[in-house]
């Protein structure tokens, strides 16, 4: 099979996985011969860059009902010699169509075994290419901690996809996977690794969850993420709203609207970047997240106690639960009025802020807005 042909099957079949913040989330593919499988991936300091997302095999021994390179489904199979994937990869980006590469693999032979390939090609790309841009990794299911060790070694970033909040969920996904034993451990193996090794306290790690085909609630999911964030430090988790594929057990069943998947993504960032815990969030009688609203939004209103906050005296803290306020717009008001006070609604939208989300819940020098529009 020719190099193309292998890249378009092996990078097609990457697109699921969402690697990195906006990668797969809309955004749009460079189209030419050699970069179709190219996203726009906003690294942690926000710098965007050109990222391949490439498998190194989608020969798979796991079962995954919902996945198109799951065992036994009627699909052409292809594999990415370690040498053979370097060396396109080199070509790329000597073309300046690539920067970054993401490398995932379907699991053959076991998932040592496929590391082994995973990481032959990452060494290449480090030592013959002398590649130093970003490289993200995955780890294998069942991967053993010498791989995991050297995958941390070669790369920026890894991570295992989780997929499911508990092995009970997992168990309606795959008949294959060990949700403990096998995708749990390498993320803690990895972050004891990183604990241990002054060398490896750089890297980061990610997972990412399968939304709404294992019959999960949103508050399992987020109940699980807050864990995450605490016990293993990741730094980010991405949720892809499950889509039947053709001919796999799931054809069929109802796709997840995206909203569900966006209200998650919000929760995260509240979680993440907003202060708010579990223990914060609301759900429905379902255990799910209203649709209606976002999440801070839908906190706000169970919270009229809070509110109206001056604008003049209160905290970061207490701004970044104000609707409309962000990380940036709370730290920008609070340098601001240093030297002036806050008394006029448009001062607030100079400062970044959307003001109309949040006109219904500050005060400004004492006095309501002039104009309390509760936009969702």
């Amino acid at each position: 099979m020719e190099i193309q042909q292998k890249l378009d099957l092996l990078g097609g079949a990457a697109q699921a996985d969402i690697a990195c913040g906006s990668c797969g989330e809309g955004q749009t593919r460079t189209r030419d011969d050699l970069g179709r499988w190219i996203y726009p991936a906003v690294m942690p300091n926000g710098k965007t860059i050109k990222m391949l997302k490439v498998l190194q095999t989608n020969a798979c021994e796991k079962d995954c009902f919902y996945c198109a390179t799951r065992r036994g489904r009627d699909t052409q199979r292809t594999t990415f010699q370690p040498e053979e994937l370097a060396g396109v990869f080199d070509q790329m980006q000597r073309a300046r169509l690539a920067e970054a590469i993401f490398l995932s693999s379907g699991v053959a032979g076991g998932g040592t075994r496929t590391m082994e390939r995973m990481i032959a090609t990452a060494e290449l790309l480090r030592g013959k290419y002398q590649f130093r841009g970003y490289l993200h990794l995955k780890l294998m299911p069942g991967a053993e901690p010498a791989a995991i060790e050297r995958a941390l070694q070669l790369a920026d970033r890894v991570s295992v996809n989780l997929e499911a909040p508990s092995s009970a969920h997992l168990a309606k996904l795959s008949s294959t996977k060990r949700y403990t034993e096998e995708l749990l451990a390498p993320l803690q193996a990895a972050r004891k690794l990183m604990a241990n090794n002054p060398a490896l306290a750089h890297k980061t790690m990610t997972t990412q969850f399968v939304v709404g085909a294992a019959d999960e609630t949103d508050r399992e999911i987020t109940a699980r993420t807050a864990q995450l964030y605490r016990d293993l430090r990741l730094a980010r988790i991405y949720f892809s709203a499950f889509q039947p594929v053709e001919n796999t057990p799931l054809d069929g069943r109802t796709p997840t609207p995206l909203v569900r998947e966006n209200r998650l993504y919000q929760t995260d960032f509240l979680l993440r970047q907003y202060g708010f815990t579990f223990t914060d969030l609301v759900f429905d009688a379902r255990g799910n997240l209203p649709v209606e609203a976002d999440p801070k939004w839908i906190w706000a209103t169970h919270h009229p106690e809070y509110f109206p906050l001056e604008l003049n005296r209160a905290s970061k803290e207490e701004l970044l639960r104000v609707p409309g306020i962000g990380p940036l717009s709370a730290q920008r008001i609070v340098q601001l009025r240093r030297t002036a006070k806050f008394r006029f609604i448009e001062q607030l939208a100079r400062a970044g802020a959307d003001e109309k989300r949040a006109a219904p819940f500050i005060l400004l020098d004492g006095k309501t807005p002039a104009y309390q529009l509760a936009l969702l």
